[in-house]
């Protein structure tokens, strides 16, 4: 009789987390609290004086200081801890402690900022200037691995029982907020208030991912091989042929894949259309580039 295989009743093994080194701890901490106290500028020297409101819980925020008159930083924290702790296991540890001394930070700023006098009182120059220094402030937070506002964590939490997704759950929340302003402020101010919102959306797009945007570029040709070498000879972009097949006609076909930045991609499209004016070219967004030959060639 043979002898029965032992099985390993061991448990499979847990991939651990890369830990961060001290210096980037420090580093994510200082930029964490930098960009919070530039929000807290943008909130108390810009928009609040000009009855100027942001979305999310920070504007509910802003609502219940401007009617009961208790310091803003006291609801700033009121209002988030409750759903930073409720969503500790949705949102993980690090994103937790982060978006905490976020929170903290932004309390701490608009507090110490409460009696400073505005920088304007126009209306207009208060909502571009304090929504880009709000954008930029919050897009360093956002960028060190935290926030200065738990709405999404509200999102992430009602989302698991609604069929709407995260993203839309935020734009309701923050349509509700905006609206809501309006009873408050005036219908002029929730307006200023809604492009206030939208200035520093953006502006956070742009602090995160930086004006070096990067392009994805898929290229279908029959003289894939003669694009390919005209674009790492003019651009001094590596290329990459990838097997593909036509799925309707069935035909082997090459396609070339390279990443360009944005200034360089109308020099591609010119390249492509010079060489075969028939070529499909499909463009996409690229927001981070690592590894790989992305440094750029010398051209002539």
């Amino acid at each position: 009789m043979t002898n029965p295989v032992p099985v390993s009743s061991a448990a499979p093994k847990k991939t651990q987390h890369v830990k961060l080194t001290p210096l980037d701890i420090a580093r994510r901490i200082v930029f964490i609290v930098f960009g919070a106290a530039l929000a807290g500028v943008a909130l108390e020297v810009f928009l609040i004086p000009n009855d100027i409101i942001d979305g999310g819980i920070t504007g509910l925020s802003i609502m219940g200081a401007h009617l009961t008159h208790l310091p803003l930083g006291v609801f700033l924290v009121v209002l988030n801890l409750p759903f930073l702790i409720a969503g500790y296991k949705s949102i993980g540890k690090t994103f937790a402690l982060s978006t905490l001394l976020g929170v903290v930070s932004l309390s701490v700023t608009t507090s110490l900022l409460h009696h400073v006098e505005p920088f304007t009182d126009e209306t207009l120059l208060a909502t571009v200037f304090g929504g880009i220094l709000l954008g930029i402030g919050v897009g360093l937070v956002i960028r060190s691995g935290g926030t200065t506002d738990g709405t999404e964590v509200v999102a992430i939490m009602v989302s698991k029982k609604t069929p709407f997704s995260v993203g839309q759950m935020v734009m309701f929340i923050n349509l509700f907020i905006l609206g809501s302003a309006g009873l408050i402020y005036g219908w002029d101010n929730a307006m200023f208030s809604l492009m206030t919102y939208f200035i520093a959306f953006k502006v956070i797009d742009l602090t995160i991912e930086g004006f070096d945007e990067s392009k994805s570029i898929w290229i279908i040709s029959d003289n894939y091989r003669e694009i390919g070498e005209a674009i790492v000879s003019r651009l001094g972009r590596g290329v990459t042929y990838l097997n593909g097949e036509g799925g309707y006609s069935g035909d082997s076909k090459q396609v070339i894949f390279t990443v360009v930045t944005r200034m360089e991609e109308a020099k591609l499209k010119s390249i492509v259309t010079e060489m075969d004016q028939n070529a499909f070219l499909a463009v996409g967004n690229i927001h981070d580039v690592r590894g790989g030959r992305f440094k750029k060639k010398d051209i002539h």
